[in-house]
């Protein structure tokens, strides 16, 4: 299986391992799930940092520190039917393609990437997420650097 680089406002199959997980000493996810990728950077040295945001089924317990994905854009991903948010408080940052990707079945053979999220969806989570993050309400968990 080929992967491409990866591009900001894909949605990819990935082994996420939260905040709370990596504070208990954790290097694994425990579930693979859909994350979109806030940002993808060619470096010098020629590796790609890749940041992403988890996406879950748990409604957030503050409306702030998440974006609902619509059922359109569920659908067109391949997504399941269940209400689903992106996550804005915590991040996972990588370097592309990393251990942790996880390929799914399509009827065009295997892929990691489900494909993008809709350009003003992207851009109000990336400057919601961002606006977190300068205030210190998100924070980044190191993964395979």
């Amino acid at each position: 299986m080929a992967i491409d680089l990866p591009q900001s406002g894909q949605v990819i199959r990935y082994s996420y391992l939260w905040h709370d997980e990596y504070g208990r000493g954790l290097e694994e996810g425990r579930k693979d799930r859909p994350c979109a990728v806030i940002l993808a950077l060619a470096r010098d040295d020629g590796e790609t940092q890749v940041v992403v945001l988890p996406i879950t089924h748990s409604p957030p317990s503050d409306p702030s520190h998440a974006v609902a994905i619509p059922a359109a854009t569920k659908q067109r991903l391949g997504l399941d039917d269940l209400p689903s948010f992106i996550v804005l408080t915590e991040a996972n940052r990588f370097f592309w393609p990393g251990p942790d990707l996880r390929p799914f079945e399509t009827d065009a053979g295997s892929r990691v990437v489900y494909g993008l999220l809709p350009r003003k969806l992207f851009l109000e989570v990336r400057d919601r997420f961002v606006q977190l993050a300068r205030a210190g309400r998100a924070g980044f968990v190191p993964r395979s650097e």
